[in-house]
């Protein structure tokens, strides 16, 4: 009840703000693209982060890590939803690769676009070279970036294999895997199965499971590893390990 009432009050008030921050993100957008700047991407990320609570979601940053998180990272998840290309932004510090058809967005595309968003065509081997390109050039530049390793949204169980690139570049660069797992209370309302966006957006907005857990697991190191198959398929066994404690429980 008491629920009930806050929502009552508050959502309206949050939605009325994101309508108005969206305004002006997208006002600010069509200026030249060397003005976008650090300063736009933080305010995306503080959109992210008032987008999720609009959709009246509990979001919760649960730190598994023993070590502290190294200054740079190219993070690594699951992707189930479609709430992790807003949620893990309003979390982390990072620059996202998303597929191609983000852009097209209605205000939401041009947003992460200008924001820095790093696009892929995941059905043109052309598309992916430039991108993972683009990422590492980010990640050279001192970016923190984010690659979903399953190639998409392959549903709320781990994928039977994860894609090398994200590997690739930790070993190029040096910079290590930051493992985040993501837990959906409510799987099968989280989970897209080719609802369109707004349709599933509503889905999760409606339902009372609104719990959602992003466990941070302890940063690994690329130097533990000679190439990019052994380390892609180490961190794919780590995501099954965890999948049996985070998902198979519920």
């Amino acid at each position: 009840m008491l629920k009930f009432i806050k929502n009552l009050f508050a959502l309206p008030v949050i939605w009325l703000f994101l309508i108005f921050l969206s305004i002006i993100l997208y006002v600010l957008s069509h200026m030249p693209r060397a003005l976008s700047g650090r300063y736009y991407h933080s305010l995306s990320r503080f959109w992210c982060g008032i987008f999720v609570r609009a959709l009246d979601v509990d979001l919760r940053l649960v730190n598994k890590n023993k070590r502290p998180l190294p200054e740079q990272y190219i993070l690594i998840a699951n992707h189930p939803s479609a709430l992790e290309d807003f949620a893990v932004p309003a979390l982390f510090d990072i620059y996202p690769l998303a597929k191609a058809g983000v852009r097209d967005w209605f205000i939401l595309g041009r947003i992460s676009d200008y924001a820095g968003t790093i696009y892929v065509e995941r059905g043109s081997a052309n598309s992916r070279h430039v991108a993972k390109q683009a990422l590492s050039e980010a990640v050279q530049s001192g970016k923190n970036i984010v690659i979903f390793p399953e190639g998409g949204c392959k549903g709320s169980r781990i994928f039977d294999k994860f894609q090398a690139g994200a590997f690739d570049i930790s070993l190029q660069t040096g910079i290590p895997i930051l493992p985040v797992f993501l837990q959906y209370i409510d799987q099968e309302t989280f989970e897209w199965t080719g609802q369109s966006l707004v349709k599933k957006l509503w889905q999760i907005f409606l339902t009372d499971d609104n719990v959602v857990n992003y466990y941070v697991h302890d940063a690994i190191l690329p130097e533990d590893f000679s190439d990019k198959e052994s380390y892609t398929e180490h961190v794919h066994s780590k995501y099954l390990e965890w999948q049996k404690e985070y998902l198979d429980i519920l």
